[in-house]
């Protein structure tokens, strides 16, 4: 490569290998960190391994803070199929996809130096202080997220453009999530207007509100990993939600709307699952997760961090045989 040239950017689908422990340890602080992201144990399994890439990670929802905005990131990818199974933070059945910087990869650009992590480092980054009350907390990829990015506004052309480079996303699908930013940047907009000039009344799209629990509660239907459902229509949802699109303090996403009428396998019930703004493991009642069923991030500027939605029984119906 010729001196001064530009590293080029890893791509969607490029394969890649992770390092040997040995080398990734070599690339972190005397926390265990790098550009401020934590390299978890959980990522230990995967070292060696030939893996793809996913998606670029150049940008990602903010989970910490209530903005609305994304952060930017430099240098960090996901890898198919590569989640964190929550083994060194209490058991967190979040099942995120990790953030993987590009010199924990090859190729990548020569190897930094950093200040000699341990497998021990690791391992002790992953609680910070107990809360007043003494309630165990933990330190994971996503609290510490905004150490390691920053703040990006929605109306940065190159985000797109990179989308669309890079692989992850096709050029319509972008084009399309880009009318949708604008549209709701009207919306939001439009309440100074008078309203004549007003679509629905300001709401922003896909236009998901609910119009409160009415009708009988639904039986508990007593999923376990492996069963089939169906995701109820999106009328059937919304009479169980309240205005502010929640059953039961359980946000229903406008992400989850494309699921609606899809059959799909249950992957796990979740039960605990750590709190990104405080670090606090809180604990769930009726939700599922589903196999192969995440965000697609088609109403928010394309983050690439494919979480699992949650899923109340009250959404799904049984499927038999």
């Amino acid at each position: 490569m010729a001196h001064g040239e530009a590293e080029p950017k890893l791509r969607a689908g490029d394969r890649v290998r992770v390092r040997s422990a040995e080398e990734i340890l070599a690339t972190l602080d005397e926390r265990g960190r790098s550009a401020g992201l934590p390299f978890m144990p959980e990522m230990l399994r995967f070292a060696g391994q030939e893996m793809r890439i996913y998606k670029r990670a150049d940008k990602t929802c903010d989970t910490v803070t209530p903005s609305t905005d994304h952060r930017k990131l430099e240098r960090t990818v996901h890898l198919a199929g590569a989640r964190c199974d929550g083994s060194a933070h209490g058991g967190c059945q979040a099942a995120c996809l990790l953030f993987f910087r590009e010199e924990w990869l090859e190729p990548a650009p020569a190897t930094p130096a950093g200040g000699g992590a341990t497998i021990e480092t690791l391992n002790a980054d992953t609680t910070a202080e107990p809360g007043e009350d003494g309630t165990e907390r933990y330190r994971c990829q996503a609290t510490e997220l905004l150490n390691a990015s920053e703040p990006m506004s929605a109306y940065s052309a190159g985000q797109y453009l990179d989308d669309i480079r890079y692989g992850n996303e096709k050029p319509a699908v972008v084009v399309r999530g880009l009318l949708v930013v604008l549209f709701n940047k009207y919306q939001r907009l439009s309440g100074r207007l008078p309203a004549r000039l007003r679509i629905r009344g300001g709401e922003t799209y896909p236009f998901l509100r609910g119009s409160g629990p009415s009708g009988p509660k639904p039986e508990p239907l007593g999923l376990a990993p492996g069963d089939l459902v169906e995701v109820r229509s999106k009328e059937e949802i919304l009479r169980t939600l309240s205005s502010a699109n929640k059953n039961r303090g359980m946000l229903f996403d406008v992400e989850m709307l494309p699921y609606c009428g899809q059959r799909a396998r249950v992957l796990s019930r979740v039960e605990r699952i750590i709190d990104e703004k405080t670090g606090r493991m809180l604990r769930l009642r009726d939700c599922v997760v589903l196999q192969d069923v995440f965000c697609r991030s088609l109403y928010h500027r394309f983050c690439p961090r494919a979480i699992y939605p949650y899923w109340r029984e009250a959404w799904l119906r049984r499927v038999e045989g």
